[in-house]
């Protein structure tokens, strides 16, 4: 058994799916412990880049302990983070985090984000010390294919995990395995014995704190809370998030939104009705109450549906509701149905579609562009109405300003004095909206400046401005700041010189983090957030970059080629933004974003593994790689201010200065690539 699990190329396998698996654990498990680090999370992404690049070059001096540090620092971030109970609170009135307000726990500051991020990096290069000599103990593009079959294999251990709804005493459990086997292909020692204590204690400690009633979805960690003589309350990742309210009769509601639309038009009968966020079911029983004859009930998150069928009023046990679980944008682009009545919930999700991007997995449903597609799903004198506490006055601002630019008429408003901010319902139609009761053509608003409206491009409903806030703004100089800083050190404690690191391929990391996320936003969009989407199109990312290592293991394709086809493909995806693929039929859309999508990825492959395959040292070729990809996500958040598109001119330029640094400019550890690209 040893000396089975002792080959090179099985411990580079397995050492590369735990290193996904453990970022993949954390990614998912410290936000259901740090609450706010879910708005955040894309940190942790770029954490473990840096660990896993920082820990690569530790490795050249440091791959052969007697016994990992890993297991040890991973017990205590751990205990740091259950013990701790600690909360990010941000207090910035430009950008809003649902559920602010509703937190009751510790008061902790904004630094920290910035101590989970240090942490992370930490564990993540502890894991990473013997990948590095793994990655120079074969020819590179065998190393590569590799670390992709093991980065594929952890991805779907992962994910299989989630869709079983497992609890994190098992994948606490399951990661104890994979440490086991590469324990296993090492000579037993007193530091494994000491290190097996101590993932044994880790597992204690997950399993001992976790909750009996906590569920697991594909997006949270599900609390529930069934009180005697009251309503059933719902938290996620320790937030409220909702409650299942029985109908009441108006006045005695306990949010009174919810038959808002109803007071405002007694007589009006709603044959038809579609409700996105449906949730646990009540918005859906109020519209049951008033006599909506055919209800479409749309709800992301399968379990919270689940829970839906524990609603005192039973409204998925009736036989005039459908219920669907999927994204809402989605849905009523593979629907042909009109709808008297289409409601958009209390959707404000309390997490980020990807680790990659900065889209929450509504956020596509709050745009000028969906406002649109609802209305062209309303029949002739059809209302169109969203409520929701909208805590500061500009994005009720917003979202009336963006009504009314879509359906040309001043939306209906109603505002109520809330406890937790300014709950509102609008309501809009193609039709003139005459309505009785308290409801306001013009509302109180004149004193807020004009606020950008929130489009497929720029969709960031929460955003008050095209800026960069400056929590953001300080977080990641520091990010930055940490990275020069443990790069310098990492370095010089493995006794290698900083300059055998590669601005070549330190840009083509950046570079592909760039692209990714943009590729990713762009099937959120196009397919819905849903997680099922996300895991899609992380399939058609792995499964290119595998078609690029054969193509060059097969070939030698010249580079100028191959630059000048990514340059082609990154003008293609420009000039065809993800709008103009916005038709049916769905198998047609996925093609034709497949193709214009994914080829800059293709085409950044092929140039990523062309040179990788003749680098003279692949682990330092990798670090560079990864430290970059880090960089890369810091310059994601320029989306803020520009929108995903123009990303696309920040991916061109920083390719451009990959291939000036491989083939004309002689730097640093590029200079061994300064020949072979004169050669071709």
């Amino acid at each position: 058994m040893r000396r089975f699990l002792s080959r090179p190329a099985l411990r580079l396998v397995l050492t590369s799916a735990t290193l996904l698996y453990v970022e993949l654990v954390l990614i998912r498990w410290i936000p259901a412990n740090v609450t706010y680090i879910g708005f955040f999370s894309n940190f942790l992404l770029m954490a473990s880049f840096l660990g896993i690049g920082a820990g690569i070059l530790l490795g050249r001096r440091f791959h052969d302990l007697a016994w990992s540090p890993f297991p040890g620092l991973f017990l205590l971030v751990v205990a740091l983070i259950q013990l701790s109970k600690l909360d990010v609170q941000l207090r910035a009135s430009d950008e809003i985090f649902f559920g602010l307000a509703e937190s009751h726990a510790a008061d902790a500051n904004f630094a920290v984000l910035l101590l989970v991020f240090v942490l992370v990096a930490a564990v993540m290069a502890a894991l990473a010390l013997p990948l590095g000599s793994l990655l120079r103990s074969m020819p590179p593009l065998r190393a590569y294919a590799l670390d992709i079959a093991g980065s594929i294999g952890g991805i779907a251990l992962f994910a299989g995990l989630a869709v079983l709804s497992s609890q994190p005493p098992v994948w606490f459990g399951v990661l104890a395995l994979l440490l086991a086997g590469l324990a296993l292909g090492r000579r037993v020692t007193r530091g494994s014995l000491i290190n097996g204590a101590f993932v044994m204690a880790t597992i204690v400690l997950v399993a001992g704190a976790a909750t009996g009633g906590d569920l697991w979805s594909p997006y949270y960690r599900i609390t529930v809370q069934r009180p005697a003589g009251s309503d059933i309350a719902i938290s996620v990742n320790g937030i409220p998030h909702q409650a299942m309210h029985p109908v009441r009769p108006p006045g005695l509601a306990t949010e009174p939104f919810y038959d808002q639309i109803y007071q405002w038009f007694p007589g009006r009968s709603f044959g038809r009705a579609l409700v996105v966020g449906a949730g646990s079911g009540t918005d859906t029983a109020y519209a049951l109450a008033n006599r909506v004859e055919a209800i479409d009930a749309v709800e992301i998150d399968p379990r919270i549906l689940e829970l839906g069928h524990e609603h005192p009023d039973r409204p998925y046990a009736d036989p005039r509701v459908h219920a669907y679980v999927d994204d809402g944008r989605a849905f009523l682009r593979s629907t042909a149905a009109r709808y008297d009545l289409i409601v958009f919930a209390l959707a404000d999700s309390l997490t980020l579609v990807s680790t990659s991007a900065n889209v929450r997995l509504e956020s596509f449903l709050f745009t000028r562009e969906a406002f649109a597609s609802a209305r062209e799903h309303l029949a002739p004198n059809g209302v169109f109405v969203l409520y929701n506490y909208y805590r500061q006055p500009w994005l009720l601002a917003k979202i009336t300003g963006m009504l009314a630019d879509v359906f040309q008429t001043t939306p209906l408003v109603r505002q109520y004095d809330a406890a937790i901010g300014s709950a509102a319902v609008i309501a809009a139609s193609t039709a003139v909206l005459g309505a009785s009761g308290q409801a306001s053509l013009a509302p109180r608003l004149s004193a807020v400046e004009s606020v950008p409206p929130a489009t497929d491009d720029w969709p960031f409903l929460y955003l008050r401005d095209h800026a960069i806030a400056w929590y953001y703004v300080a977080a990641l100089l520091f990010v930055l700041a940490v990275a020069a800083l443990g790069t310098v050190v990492a370095a010089k404690v493995a006794a290698a010189s900083a300059g055998m690191l590669s601005p070549h391929f330190f840009l083509l990391g950046a570079a592909f983090l760039l692209l990714e996320t943009r590729s990713l936003t762009t099937f959120s969009l196009l397919f819905g957030t849903t997680w099922t989407v996300n895991a899609m199109a992380f399939a058609a990312i792995l499964a290119s970059v595998l078609l690029a290592i054969g193509v060059n293991a097969l070939t030698r394709p010249p580079r100028l080629a191959l630059y000048t086809g990514l340059a082609v493909a990154l003008v293609i995806a420009y000039l065809l933004p993800p709008a103009a693929l916005l038709f049916d039929p769905a198998w047609l859309r996925y093609l034709a974003a497949a193709a214009i999508t994914f080829a800059p990825v293709f085409f950044a492959n092929l140039v990523f593994t062309a040179s990788f395959k003749d680098t003279k040292a692949a682990d330092m070729a990798f670090a560079s790689n990864l430290i970059g990809a880090m960089v890369g996500g810091v310059l994601e958040y320029a989306a803020l201010v520009t929108g995903y598109q123009a990303l696309l001119l920040i991916v061109g330029t920083l390719y451009a200065g990959a291939y000036l640094a491989a083939s004309r400019v002689r730097l640093f550890a590029d200079r061994g690539l300064v020949t072979a690209a004169e050669a071709t």
